[in-house]
């Protein structure tokens, strides 16, 4: 790898408990070399999206500098009612009209049992193709989590799950170095 790639990790839960977001603590523990997993932790503060107001918010601010700062993200979302969780989609709607996401490489992780979770998932990949994010198909996985498998540290300690999880920030880094290379490839054909 030729550089840092930095991957913001985006937890859809609220719940302190919350696997999801345990499945992203851990995701820092088992980044491979090059890979800086920063775990955004701001979602509970973000005020309801409001499309008719420039809004001055710190907490809007802070998400939008952590998204356009970061080479790719990393989500992990429980399913309610189906669906994503309205917390989660008003922060990708704080995109909308700023942009961060636009073209952003993307994936997500599904830590719920076999056969669940897929509404949300499904939902997350309509609403990140609305904002034309870049989607890591192959690095979009189910790695189901029990709650017995978060340690008392508060990160996933199941063997399958470390090595699934390392895969798709593997895969993500090669996504993100590749599609760098071929920037540079066709701003400077001569340097590559």
């Amino acid at each position: 790898m030729t550089g840092d790639v930095r991957v913001l990790l985006v937890s859809g839960s609220t719940r302190a408990a919350s696997t999801n977001t345990a499945a992203l603590r851990t995701a820092r523990l088992v980044a491979p070399e090059g890979l800086t997993a920063v775990l955004y932790d701001g979602l509970i503060d973000l005020p309801a999206f409001r499309p008719d107001a420039e809004v001055t918010n710190g907490a809007v601010d802070d998400l939008r500098n952590q998204l356009a700062t970061a080479d790719a993200v990393l989500f992990c979302t429980p399913e309610y009612a189906g669906s994503l969780p309205g917390s989660l989609k008003n922060l990708i709607d704080w995109t909308v009209g700023s942009g961060e996401l636009y073209r952003k490489p993307v994936a997500w992780v599904n830590v719920a049992a076999n056969g669940r979770g897929g509404g949300a998932s499904a939902d997350l990949a309509k609403v990140l193709g609305y904002v034309d994010a870049a989607v890591i198909e192959p690095a979009c996985v189910q790695l189901p989590v029990h709650r017995g498998a978060v340690g008392a540290d508060g990160t996933v300690v199941d063997a399958a799950f470390l090595a699934g999880l390392a895969g798709a920030l593997r895969t993500i880094a090669d996504w993100v170095e590749c599609a760098g290379l071929c920037r540079t490839a066709l701003d400077d054909p001569a340097g590559v």
